[in-house]
């Protein structure tokens, strides 16, 4: 059987570790409500969790750049699975059976954390060593299978807690353990080509020397905030902050926006080579800007709705554009320049949505926007989520910038 599979086998199974990679970032978002409620977990305590998920990402990637190429892809592949399949299996028991319930969840957030830092900072380079097996628009494709894994996760959690109740959301973590379990198998089977030497890699000195680089880093760290922001506050936001029940909230909100964004991605994946990517990060920006305003803004419960789930399109092609660009002009980058930029996504995924938690919180308490927003007949924690949706547009307003001044010294050589 191992003989029969090919590079496009290889390909399908880092489709399915994409998928793997947005359970991990996507199911316990959409459970935050269910935590709030069976473990009195506070919102401080759920934007410290979205953090500790990425931060231990980023730590994850900063050991990958120094030793994926020598693990090789795939070890780091066996790696990542296993601890994926652990964490979301643990999900399932720790928070039920620990005496503190929040250490249950740091302990689980930690483990499949592992699993998802080494998805993202192999998954991408193992694509980009088969990618003439593959034709152009590679990266594109594969990232748009986080979009589908994001959209899948978000109908499945729906439909089962409206099936047979939240108070069996535990069982849905170990069926969705079974998605890394069996990708495992597959990446013990399929061929892998073998990474760059030391000698082979563009040294990361070089990396860091180049301008087109350094803004490439930033659009990692504004893309991953502005992506993240939006994925790991609108559940709650729609359910809590609009007033709409959670699963109008989580099919109009969150799944939409990974509509939209596996869209944008296949778009992008088609078009590539015709598309300057700059200049469409630039509009991509503007756009998100607009989403994030609109749906914190608007009193309309719908409205507010389309902004988040519109804001998938704007998002769509941060991230795999970026690599993209980065790849094309360093195609001998190997697995540690995905890892740096890697590494700088996370960091925007770990700060964006925390700074929209601890913002919400604080706006929660403050008397002026409590007053200010009991005009509209909005409560204090509907005028704290909007508010910490609102400053999340920062984000995508960085990478405008960045982008902007770039362009604007780039012409003047």
């Amino acid at each position: 059987m191992k003989n029969k599979l090919t590079y496009k086998s290889t390909a399908v199974s880092c489709y399915i570790g994409f998928a793997v990679q947005s359970i991990i970032n996507n199911f316990p978002s959409l459970l935050f409500v269910i935590f709030r409620t069976y473990f009195g977990i506070t919102i401080s305590q759920l934007a410290m969790l979205v953090s500790i998920l990425f931060l231990t990402q980023l730590a994850v990637d900063v050991f990958s750049i120094k030793y994926v190429d020598r693990m090789g892809y795939r070890m780091t592949a066996l790696v990542s699975h296993a601890f994926s399949a652990v964490g979301l299996a643990l999900l399932g028991i720790l928070p039920r059976v620990m005496e503190n319930p929040f250490a249950g969840l740091v302990i689980c957030s930690i483990t499949y954390a592992i699993g998802a830092g080494f998805q993202e900072t192999v998954l991408s380079p193992i694509v980009d060593s088969i990618s003439d097996e593959l034709g152009s628009g590679a990266m594109s494709f594969l990232h748009s299978f986080y979009c589908l894994g994001q959209c899948l996760t978000v109908v499945a959690t729906t439909v089962f807690i409206k099936l047979f109740g939240e108070q069996y959301w535990y069982i849905l973590s170990f069926l969705l353990a079974l998605v890394p379990a069996y990708n495992f198998v597959r990446f013990l089977l399929v061929p892998m080509k073998p990474t760059l030497t030391k000698e082979e890699k563009t040294p990361l000195k070089e990396l860091f020397s180049s301008r087109v680089f350094v803004i490439a880093m930033i659009v990692m760290v504004g893309g991953g905030a502005s992506e993240l922001s939006m994925v790991q506050w609108s559940s709650m936001f729609a359910e809590k902050g609009l007033g709409v029940s959670k699963m109008t909230g989580d099919l109009l909100g969150p799944c939409l926006f990974a509509v939209f964004m596996f869209a944008g991605r296949l778009l992008g994946a088609k078009f590539e080579e015709k598309i300057n990517m700059q200049k469409l990060l630039m509009i991509s920006s503007a756009f998100a800007i607009i989403c994030y305003l609109t749906a914190g803004l608007s009193l309309n419960s719908y409205i507010s709705l389309a902004g988040c789930a519109l804001c998938g399109v704007s998002v769509s092609l941060m991230w795999p554009g970026t690599l993209t660009l980065a790849a094309s002009r360093y195609p001998r980058g190997g697995a540690s320049m995905f890892g740096v930029l890697a590494l700088c996504g996370d960091l925007g995924c770990s700060f964006g949505p925390w700074l929209s938690g601890k913002v919400s919180d604080l706006a929660q308490h403050n008397e002026t926007i409590v007053s200010f927003a009991s005009r509209f007949s909005l409560d204090s924690e509907q005028a704290g989520l909007r508010t910490g949706m609102m400053i999340a547009a920062v984000f995508p307003a960085i990478i405008f910038i960045g982008l902007f001044f770039f362009r604007e010294k780039k012409q003047k050589q």
